[in-house]
């Protein structure tokens, strides 16, 4: 499964390092692949161990507001 989310409140690379984190911290997570300038991320991930709004729960909680797209 792949989802797009958006991602605000990022201002630098060290910003999409930190979203990257605590997606890659999931169980079941393929790929990420954040755009900093468009404020999206593309993750895939397999969907019987980790649900779209786990991924966009990890992201709330390392600091930035997102949704699914």
């Amino acid at each position: 499964m792949k989802k797009q989310f958006a991602i605000n409140g990022m201002t630098c690379n060290h910003c999409v390092a930190n979203v990257e984190k605590a997606i890659n911290e999931l169980a079941g997570i393929d790929k990420v692949k954040i755009n900093l300038k468009k404020n999206q991320g593309v993750v895939k991930f397999d969907e019987a161990q980790v649900s779209a709004d786990q991924i966009a729960a990890a992201v709330t909680e390392a600091g930035y507001e997102t949704e699914v797209i």
